[in-house]
């Protein structure tokens, strides 16, 4: 049988063109993505850097791991959706091949492995050329994780020889589960019935799909009613479960949604006959519409959904700033032209906190186990009482007025981690002091806070007027924060920004990250969707040479059957981006409701008009190129030959 699904392969190779491309596609990232992981194992700490420094290093391997550890799954996923949705099309297109085969004498279980070695092979192939794209792969992974800030400028991976085992394993696991469903469907059909067109045979909705769809609707409406009374982080993660689950129960279920809304765009289409032509078309061939759209729907919902919610949280997060901090300006400068700010007329008040190199060692507990851990960054030098008035929080115990002398406050960020009250370890340059504990600051949204607290009287002078600091203004009675900021830039203290500003540009930095990989998942889920949907017109296309003369012996133009494939995927397309709209707006159903009576949702526009705009750019080039293509014969002799 390997043999006989080679020959298919060579033979039939446009059918196989865009599940080849996919599959390499997803073993370069794996490949990639595996390599960079392990090469960040054992952070590489530079020889005589500071404690800080080699925390940062340390913290930015972590979190490139973390990305990739998300970013490979997820390609995972939309390797095999579009590898599998690619082959379920293209079982469909040779239903009567494979029904001659049965009626020669193949058995089920024959046709089965056919296609599962059509698969290996595939899979195989992919490999090959994943194995091949995934060496440049992952010098672009690397730069990317450095040009962002997660990995050091020399950080480079290695390879390691047990990839030519794991990639394989990849490529040819992605491609044969991919293909089983539709496998396992094609032997159950009737040869004589797939001769014949019958119903059972051209059915769409089979039972799997029900099950599947319908499970994954069920649970993606239950998501969005829990959604609406989670917190900010809890509506985040549903938001990412319902951007994925939706659009699995969409696509499975897109044989009915497609028609469905295609009635809708009925009074626009039956406006000419071209567009009554498409409509008709939508609603006939339901399996073509279905492998177009869905690929748009998966994008859409994955996309716009993940991108909206993880704006919605950084525009949370910038609005508790603003909410817990009592500022009308925050000036950036080092510790001795922070110490120059109380002096400038109109400064009613100045809150220093000043980033500052010393260790802290404390005793953490966390379900039952003691350990310590050593913290170089994230230590902030602040005035006690200045702080407590430039800052609207409700302190979880003690007081920052006792903030002075051989004292510290446990921060926002480590509110939560278990940080035993009493003592710590304090190391300032060659002195190590015994701190008391005197204050424990509730938790805040923003990720990467201030660890621990300070007071400015325990760190030398020298240190302080070096250090990088940013002050809290407070502008007096009468005076506008902008005369306030003119004066104090007047004198060089420094940069000047408005509270807000200080916010959006805090939150920005910190979503850096973040946001690199979310371009890269972009670019991944873009191509892969668009070699999805341009194998499926291709297809398609190959298959419509006999509707396409009809309809020119009929009376079109070959212009009119070529502009009436364009209206045709222009409607499938955006369908598929309304119902893919449909699955984000419920990801991000969770941002809807107001936090402390701002409206955190940030739904990313212009991502969705690029989006809009792509894809039917693509799908149009596409549909009119493949109908150019089916339309070069003479209609009389493709009709002739049909009879």
């Amino acid at each position: 049988m390997l043999r006989i699904s080679a020959s298919t392969v060579r033979d039939r190779w446009p059918l196989f063109a865009g599940a080849l491309l996919t599959v390499s596609l997803g073993v370069a990232l794996v490949q990639s993505s595996v390599l960079v992981l392990l090469s960040t194992g054992e952070p590489k700490i530079p020889p005589g850097a500071s404690g800080r420094t080699a925390e940062q290093i340390r913290e930015g391997y972590v979190g490139a791991a973390t990305l990739l550890g998300m970013a490979t799954p997820l390609a995972m996923f939309l390797a095999v959706f579009i590898v599998g949705s690619t082959f379920a099309f293209a079982v469909e297109q040779r239903r009567k091949d494979l029904a001659l085969l049965r009626m020669l004498g193949g058995s089920r279980p024959q046709l089965i492995r056919l296609l599962l070695g059509e698969a290996f092979l595939l899979g195989l192939a992919g490999s090959v050329l994943g194995i091949l794209l995934g060496v440049p792969g992952t010098w672009l992974q690397t730069r990317l994780l450095i040009g962002i800030g997660l990995l050091p400028g020399g950080f480079s991976a290695h390879w390691s020889p047990g990839i030519l085992l794991l990639s394989p394993s990849v490529g040819i696991g992605v491609a044969v589960f991919g293909v089983l469903s539709a496998s396992y469907r094609a032997a159950r059909v009737r040869p004589l019935d797939a001769l014949r067109a019958a119903p059972r045979a051209t059915r769409v909705m089979t039972a799997g799909r029900w099950l599947s769809g319908v499970s994954s609707l069920a649970l993606t409406i239950a998501l969005v009613s829990a959604g609406h009374g989670a917190d900010l982080l809890g509506a985040l993660l549903i938001g990412m479960a319902v951007s994925i689950f939706g659009s699995i129960a969409l696509s499975a279920l897109s044989p009915l949604a497609v028609p469905l809304v295609g009635r809708v765009l009925g009074t626009v289409l039956r406006a000419g006959v071209l567009g009554e032509l498409a409509q008709a078309n939508l609603r006939d061939a339901v399996r073509r519409s279905a492998s177009t759209a869905a690929p748009v729907i998966v994008l859409v919902g994955l996309l716009v959904g993940l991108t909206g919610a993880l704006n919605s949280l950084a525009r949370a997060t910038g609005a508790d700033l603003e909410r817990i901090t009592a500022a009308d300006l925050v000036v950036t400068s080092n510790g001795a032209a922070a110490a120059r700010i109380p002096q400038v007329p109109g400064v009613a008040l100045a809150s220093p906190q000043s980033q500052v190199e010393m260790s802290v060692t404390s005793r953490h507990r966390v379900e039952g186990r003691s350990y310590r851990q050593t913290r170089y960054s994230g230590i902030i030098a602040v005035d006690g009482t200045a702080y407590r008035r430039t800052h609207r929080l409700t302190l979880r115990s003690g007081s920052l007025d006792d903030l002075h002398g051989r004292t510290i406050a446990i921060g926002p960020q480590l509110a939560a981690e278990g940080v035993r009250s009493g003592t710590v370890t304090a190391r300032i340059g060659s002195r190590k002091l015994r701190l008391r504990t005197v204050a424990r600051l509730p938790e805040v949204l923003e990720n990467g806070s201030d660890n621990f607290l300070v007071p400015r009287d325990l760190i030398p002078a020298e240190m302080l007027a070096d250090a990088p600091t940013e002050t809290l203004v407070q502008v007096a009675p009468g005076t506008s924060p902008q005369a306030a900021a003119t004066r104090i830039r007047a004198a060089g203290l420094g940069e000047v920004r408005t509270l807000r500003q200080w916010a959006d540009a805090r939150v920005a930095d910190q979503q850096r990250g973040t946001m690199g990989i979310m371009a890269v998942l972009m670019g991944m889920s873009g191509l892969y969707a668009a070699i999805a949907v341009v194998n499926a017109v291709v297809i398609a296309a190959a298959e419509r040479r006999t509707e396409f003369a009809v309809a020119r012996a009929t009376g079109l133009t070959r212009a009119q059957v070529v502009r009436m494939a364009v209206i045709e995927s222009a409607a499938v397309t955006f369908i598929g981006l309304s119902l893919g709209a449909l699955v984000a707006a419920g990801a991000l159903a969770g941002f809807f409701p107001k936090t402390h009576g701002v409206r955190i949702l940030a739904v990313p526009w212009t991502l969705l008009g690029l989006l809009t705009a792509a894809s039917l750019a693509i799908t149009a080039v596409a549909a009119a190129l493949t109908a150019l293509a089916a339309t070069r014969p003479s209609p009389t002799a493709l009709v002739a030959a049909h009879e």
